[in-house]
């Protein structure tokens, strides 16, 4: 895990939340994007939890720089494998699209209980993200026209999308309607496993690196509408 917040007393309470659950550890801790940067070059973490507003260099454009490491990383190497969370105190539409943008796996306040902030991190951590339930709809459905015609300037996508098999395209449009795989699995009457190996096949047909970039191919495709 690294932590990066230029409010030391925030790291703090984090990390000691972190440190004692038997299966985390904070390895980085930084007070900025830049300082993120030089840290997780020199060492290796899975995820990191990162703050929006920094001075120097904020989370949005730290997070950027370092999705092009990872998308220049080997396949399979540990590097290839970091997720980011971006964690903010303000519940922002545009804080969580440059988010996503950027290449987050996830998006969460400050204020989220912490069952639910290490929820998060297992949940990133095994591929999967995660958003704050109460921006995830909001924002999709508020930037769902600018993201359909991003879309439209992305054929693939749309092909992607038409590779789909008839079960796999139910699956994608409950993912991307914020169902869990527990949820897809009791609403399509199948497995929570069977669930998994649909989402997994997605995924790939999709080139897409976990469920929020599903999720946003799915609005700029028109597979999913505002309120649909």
């Amino acid at each position: 895990m690294a932590l990066v917040d230029d409010q030391q007393l925030v790291r703090s309470g984090f990390s000691m939340l972190i440190n004692s659950q038997p299966d985390l550890d904070v390895v980085v801790e930084a007070g900025n994007g830049l300082e993120a940067l030089q840290a997780l070059g020199a060492a290796a973490a899975d995820v990191v939890l990162m703050d929006v507003r920094m001075p120097g260099m904020d989370g949005i454009e730290a997070t950027r720089q370092l999705m092009e490491r990872v998308a220049a990383a080997p396949s399979g190497s540990a590097r290839a494998e970091l997720r980011v969370v971006v964690l903010t105190t303000f519940d922002l539409d545009e804080y969580a699209l440059a988010a996503i943008q950027a290449g987050a796996s996830g998006f969460l306040l400050k204020d989220a209980p912490p069952e639910e902030l290490l929820d998060a991190i297992r949940t990133v951590h095994r591929g999967d993200a995660v958003i704050a339930p109460s921006t995830t709809r909001r924002l999709l459905d508020h930037v769902a026209p600018l993201l359909r015609t991003q879309g439209n300037e992305r054929p693939e996508h749309h092909e992607a999308v038409a590779r789909l098999t008839a079960r796999e395209r139910e699956v994608f449009i409950l993912m991307a309607q914020g169902r869990s795989n527990p949820e897809i699995a009791a609403g399509l009457f199948v497995s929570e496993a069977t669930v998994k190996t649909h989402v997994g096949h997605i995924l790939a047909k999709l080139g897409a690196r976990d469920r929020v970039q599903a999720v946003v191919i799915a609005y700029e495709t028109g597979v999913v509408t505002p309120g649909g």
